[in-house]
């Protein structure tokens, strides 16, 4: 075949420039170096990508057949095997994903079928079955949706017009000096990289980039918009030697851009800040891949800053109410995984943006086929990463993203979130029909915004500017102007620019082409490429130098020389100039890149006075709709690149229409713009918070227990008290949750917005102080009564997950043993957190002699119910001496999918027993199920799926949920996706102000697979030694390993030497924790 001649030039080249496969280490397929030009590692890629297998192995037979005693040949000959190889491997790769994407195709169809024919039993009959939980799962309606509104002016009129209120998004109203409606408080999420707010080191690494200067001006300009009182960015705090000292300070108020026109109400703590949480090793600064197993550490820190702002805002605007977030807004992955955390153990709304997502790098990551997924995902950690994408899909109310791409080619990937089926269940909603629990987020278009206050479009052209700097020297150009220029013959020709790194992907090469192949083109225009900044092409990776070299071989081939520029170096600072010397040209911005997920650089040119010609593939679809600033082709076709930057440089007519349309829609990607979206979309969320009054938190730190006085007079507390948070019902059951997606008759829905907010506000403001009412009528409620857990100095959590319940009950006793007379004085309490059900803890304690006024509290049922201890059973529905928490209950119900979902699971089990020899493998537990618990007993694990295909399966289906293996495996529980055993102890401590920094908790080696969960935070962890072995086999099927979650080189971290009371107090003593 022709393809041996090249293949045989390319090893001839290999050879040439030396033996680049021989060493060992770098026989992998990972073929680039990082900031080395590896001609080797190059010729091998193009032979592994450009040719058939068959002629690869057609040269190695033939090196083979003409081997010689000279080491060139038999080099030759290895060097062909070893090339072969890497391209089988290769070829392997693709065939294994390929059978991977065939086996989820077939998933998702048979899910979408299995939740289709569920939901089609009333869809004729049109049932408005639980309306207002349906909208306020799904946030779609035709009715009462809070609208768009189209601009800064109208949002400041609205806020002026009701400015005697102040409005949190739960929309409580409070009475304060008269300046604006909303006072709303937001915490934003981004754990990784070096963020400050000024002299940003974009670059620096690969995690301070784009996304760090997002989120920076996200919350600075939310903290610049009327209504919003305070906004939060949390990050990590780095005090590393490393890295600057700025990285280390806790706090840093972020300054208006333009703070002459901000409408921001000035008040003590009003503002955005920059509060940075210590998390992970002290004083190093370590990549985004290394910071999983510190998750939990961050999420208690946060929770503890938000907790305490909650509380100083509430006395500085809330009238003594906590203010509690209006949303947690999770970004990129590791933040998603925090965001739902937190949205969980405060219930209130989560916003989430993947930024980079998992699945979409792993998918591109394989098809190159130059690394396993094992070595993909022992470098990137990515199915820790994607299974955080996964929970935030789970637990978010919204998806913001930048283009329609994002959504219909990346999120699609996931399970948890399918178009067709999310389709599907929105029309139900818009019908009034029930979804059976099912759920899917709602994803939502929103533009990166810029500032755009300090760009002045240039007005001139070169020949003027050229006569009078001849006219007066004086007046400089800028020195990057000069560095370009020098490159032309003829600089006053149009420029076409084009700005991007020297990437394959961005497609520069068929733009030198598609210049270099025009005449008319080349005679007309001139083509400057900012490929970056490089001193020397060998000193590039290989991938980028490839580039570089592959551009000076057309320019010369062409003769493009003065005609095309190509500066090795330029400053961020310059980057508007740049712009500014294409538009006094007359020039074309071109972004011909295959695919663009946005296209930030196109807004740019634009507000200089650009017009734009881009690729159709991508978010300059979206940018092009709403600018009409230019023209769009296919960045394959190098002829369509051509004639688009001709007519656009030949038609004046035609450049100035584009100039114009892009200077007149340019400020719809402004911030201000971007952030009225933004809060329009938080507004139409349901509101949810906290749902006990102030007189239930507060607390006096002064007053002491006595060694009895934990939780036996908890009757007395009024758990029972349920707080109409919700208000009225909005007219046609709605709950306003997502604005039109079409912005005609704007004036009548900006004023159905304010009725509608209105109307919301008066139900909170009336539930509000019928709770208040209730409360102050209750002679019962009162600090004396609360429980004792904030009081304890440390509070021992017993989370052991035992084969049989003596074993558990061993455990039990001895570590109450341990307590010995900490206990009896009462600064040591007990918190039992375990699969079984309250009936079954109360036989439990009962048969070891163990009274239940001895623990604080009971999480039961995996994490889905709290009980306290009680003196009397009289009031109990069970019988028990104990009272539920009602408002945990209403605290996790969030999304739980209720009969929709147990009927999935029951289908599920018929599934797994149609046709097994060994009978009913699997049976629902009626007598283990409450609620918000399904119990079902399981005959023999080892024969039924691992428990994430099951998960799978329920995402899949659109129903969100935490499924648990449970005692070994013998049991099965699913249980709210916002419950769990770890989620329980932050809930007690926003609830009670428990310390989590003094809790410790008890596990076994392995445990229920909710395991990993309880370990890691601000708490401390036991490890019992030899204790859960046995559920070993339940993590065997993990995605990811134990260590990619838990940091056990903690110093929170202990593991005992056995079980006895003595190793557990040694142990205890490591910790700091009941010293003498």
């Amino acid at each position: 075949m022709a393809g041996n001649d090249w293949i045989n030039s390319y090893l001839e080249a290999i050879l040439d420039v030396g033996p680049g496969l021989d060493d060992p280490k770098k026989s992998s397929l990972l073929l680039r170096e990082r900031g080395h030009f590896s001609p080797t590692r190059y010729f091998v890629e193009e032979v592994i990508t450009g040719f058939d297998e068959t002629d690869l192995h057609r040269s190695w037979v033939r090196a083979a057949a003409t081997r010689s005693p000279q080491e060139r040949n038999t080099r030759l000959e290895n060097m062909c095997w070893r090339i072969w190889n890497l391209a089988r491997q290769k070829k392997q790769f693709e065939g294994e994903e390929a059978q991977r994407e065939a086996k989820r195709h077939l998933e998702r169809e048979r899910g979408r079928r299995e939740a289709t024919a569920d939901m089609s039993e009333d869809l004729s009959e049109g049932e408005k079955g639980d309306l207002v939980g349906d909208l306020s799962a799904h946030g779609d309606s035709t009715r009462g949706r809070m609208p768009r509104i189209s601009s800064v002016d109208v949002m400041e009129n609205w806020a002026n017009q009701h400015k005697e209120k102040k409005l949190y998004i739960v929309l409580i109203r409070h009475e304060l000096k008269p300046f604006h409606a909303l006072s709303l408080y937001e915490s934003l999420c981004s754990l990784h990289g070096l963020i400050r707010g000024e002299n940003m080191e974009l670059g620096r690494d690969s995690d301070t980039g784009g996304q760090v200067k997002y989120v920076v001006e996200l919350a600075r300009a939310l903290g610049s918009m009327p209504g919003v009182y305070r906004v939060d960015l949390l990050t990590r705090q780095v005090s590393a030697p490393d890295v600057d000292w700025s990285y280390g300070e806790p706090t840093e108020m972020l300054n208006p851009v333009n703070s002459e026109n901000s409408m921001q109400e000035h008040g003590e703590s009003s503002g955005a800040y920059i509060v940075r949480i210590p998390f992970g090793p002290k004083d190093k600064y370590i990549p985004k891949e290394l910071l999983w197993p510190y998750i939990p550490e961050f999420v208690d820190g946060a929770l503890h800053h938000i907790l305490q702002m909650s509380k100083v805002l509430g006395e500085q605007i809330g009238g003594g109410q906590p203010i509690w977030p209006v949303a947690i807004h999770g970004h990129y992955a590791d933040a998603g995984d925090s965001a739902a955390l937190l949205s969980g153990a405060l219930n209130v709304p989560m916003l989430f943006t993947g930024h980079s997502l998992g699945r979409d790098k792993l998918e591109q990551l394989l098809k190159q086929g130059r690394q396993s997924r094992e070595e993909i995902n022992s470098t990137y950690k990515i199915m820790r990463r994607i299974e955080a994408e996964e929970l935030a899909l789970d637990a978010t109310e919204i998806v913001i993203t930048s283009t329609r791409q994002e959504i219909e080619q990346q999120w699609r990937l996931y399970d948890g979130f399918d178009p067709i089926l999310e389709r599907k269940l929105r029309a139900r909603i818009k019908r009034g029909v029930n979804c059976h629990g099912r759920f899917m987020p709602r994803m939502v278009v929103i533009p990166p915004g810029m500032e755009f206050h300090h760009i002045v479009p240039h007005d001139g052209d070169m020949d003027g500017d050229v006569e009078r700097n001849e006219d007066s020297p004086s007046s400089l150009d800028p020195p990057i102007w000069s560095e370009i220029m020098r490159f032309f013959s003829n600089p006053r020709k149009p420029m076409i620019l084009a700005l991007a790194r020297a990437d394959p992907k961005k497609n520069i090469t068929t733009l030198v082409k598609a210049f270099g192949e025009c005449r008319p083109l080349r005679e007309l225009a001139n083509l400057t490429l900012i490929m970056g900044n490089r001193d020397d092409i060998d000193e590039m990776s290989s991938t980028n130098a490839s580039v570089v070299l592959s551009i000076l071989k057309l320019i010369d081939k062409y003769d493009l020389y003065g005609q095309v520029a190509y500066p090795k170096h330029h400053k961020q600072s310059d980057v508007p100039d740049i712009y500014r010397l294409a538009a006094k040209t007359k020039g074309v911005f071109i972004n011909p890149a295959f695919i663009e997920p946005f296209g930030l650089t196109l807004i740019e040119a634009a507000a200089y006075g650009l017009p734009i010609v881009a690729t159709k593939n991508g978010g300059p679809v979206d940018i092009h709709r709403v600018l009409d600033n230019g023209l769009l082709v296919d960045p394959h076709d190098q002829q369509s690149i051509a004639d688009a930057l001709l007519k656009l440089v030949s038609d004046k007519q035609l450049w100035a229409k584009c100039r114009q349309n892009g200077l007149k829609n340019i400020h719809l990607f402004s911030w201000p713009e971007h952030c009225k979206t933004y809060l329009s979309r938080i507004a139409s969320c349901r509101p949810r918070q906290p749902q006990w009054q102030k007189s239930d938190v507060e607390y006096d730190n002064s007053e002491t227990d006595s060694p009895g006085d934990s939780l036996r007079d908890i009757q007395d507390l009024s758990l029972n008290l349920k707080l109409s948070l919700d208000g009225e019902k909005i007219e046609g059951g709605s709950n306003l949750d997502n604005v039109l997606d079409t912005e005609e008759n704007a004036v009548d829905e900006i004023s159905r917005a304010e009725n509608a907010v209105l109307k919301l506000s008066r139900g909170v403001i009336e539930g509000t102080q019928k709770a208040a009412s209730a409360e102050r009528a209750d002679n019962n409620v009162g600090p004396s009564k609360f429980p004792a857990l904030r009081k304890r100095k440390y509070i021992f959590v017993i989370s052991v997950d035992c084969d049989t319940t003596s074993d558990l009950l061993e455990i039990i006793s001895t570590v109450v043993e341990v307590a010995g007379k900490d206990r009896d004085a009462g600064s040591v309490g007990f918190i039992l957190s375990t699969a079984l059900t309250i009936s079954d803890i109360h036989s439990l304690l009962i048969s070891g002699g163990l009274s239940p006024t001895e623990f604080d509290a009971f999480i039961c049922n995996s994490g889905s119910e709290l009980y306290y201890p009680s003196s009397s059973s009289e009031d109990s529905p069970s019988g028990l001496p104990y009272v539920v928490d009602l408002d945990y209950r209403s605290h996790t119900e969030y999304r739980w999918g209720g009969e929709g979902l147990r009927k999935t699971l029951v289908r599920w089990v018929a599934s797994i027993n149609d046709g097994k020899a060994e009978g009913q493998l699997v049976e629902e537990d009626e007598s283990g199920s409450t609620m918000h618990c399904y119990a079902f007993k399981v005959k023999d694990p080892s024969l039924i799926p691992p428990v994430k295909e099951l998960r799978k399966l329920m995402r899949i289906q659109a129903l969100r949920c935490h499924v648990i293996y449970c005692q070994n495996g013998p049991k099965l529980n699913v249980i709210p996706v916002l419950a769990s055993r770890s989620q329980a102890l932050r809930y007690l401590f926003v609830r009670w102000g428990m310390d989590l920094s003094n809790t410790v908790v008890f596990v076994g080696e392995w445990g229920d697979t909710d395991y990993e969960g309880l370990l890691g935070g601000v708490r401390k962890t036991v490890i019992l030694k030899g204790v859960g072995t046995g559920a070993h086999k339940l993590h065997a099927n993990r995605n990811y390993p134990l260590e990619h979650v838990f940091p056990f080189d903690s110093p929170n971290v202990v593991q005992t030497e056995g079980c006895n009371s003595e190793d557990i107090r040694a142990s205890l003593g490591k910790l700091g924790v009941l010293k003498g």
